[in-house]
């Protein structure tokens, strides 16, 4: 009888063992990263991008570079783009979808100097808040958008469908964040919404 109790405490303790180097074991995760950012950054990236094979269109936030992916492949890019200005900003996140697409749409946030709403050309929204990828100018920051050429514009209405996912990081950091040298509190690339890839 005892000697059967200390074969079930050692089973007990090794089996508790295993379990705790196993935990033990297991990639290391920024504090406070969400789901989102957990799955991109065990995802292999696109060459040359900072974004994911699952990303159908990159945007570097800090390169103002962007471009559209198929298959793990660039299709397009890197074309330049400009992004939100200073209380603006541009949000950023791994698992952003394309939710909408006008070809001509007239923004409820900006207007012309004359007052009437700002043109908004080849929209494709993937962020609440109206923030989508269209044409505008490249000398000049957004309400928030990501500003292309009228060309490039157009080939992202074109190639991006409704669902299709879009990657908004600055580079490096998502790089250092890869790497687990991101210090913590510095990602500015949180997603947007915490939870898994739901949209």
């Amino acid at each position: 009888m005892k000697r059967r109790r200390i074969t079930v405490v050692l089973a007990g303790v090794t089996c508790l063992g295993a379990v705790s180097a196993g935990y033990l074991a297991s990639p290391a995760y920024a504090a406070g990263e969400t789901p989102a950012a957990r799955q991109a950054h065990a995802t292999p990236l696109v060459e040359g991008t900072p974004c994911t094979i699952t990303a159908r269109a990159c945007v570097d936030l800090e390169k103002d570079r962007a471009w559209l992916i198929e298959n793990g492949e660039i299709l397009r890019g890197p074309v330049s783009m400009t992004s939100g200005g200073m209380g603006k900003e541009t949000p950023t996140g791994h698992s952003l979808r394309v939710y909408r697409k006008e070809q001509m749409h007239l923004s409820k946030e900006s207007q012309m100097p004359d007052g009437t709403p700002a043109k908004m050309p080849y929209s494709v929204f993937f962020e609440d808040g109206g923030i989508a990828f269209h044409g505008g100018s490249l000398s000049r920051e957004s309400a928030g958008c990501i500003h292309l050429s009228a060309k490039d514009a157009k080939a992202w209405y074109d190639y991006l469908n409704i669902g299709d996912q879009v990657q908004v990081v600055y580079g490096s950091e998502e790089m250092a964040a890869r790497e687990g040298k991101l210090p913590p509190g510095k990602d500015r690339n949180s997603d947007s919404d915490p939870k898994e890839d739901v949209r």
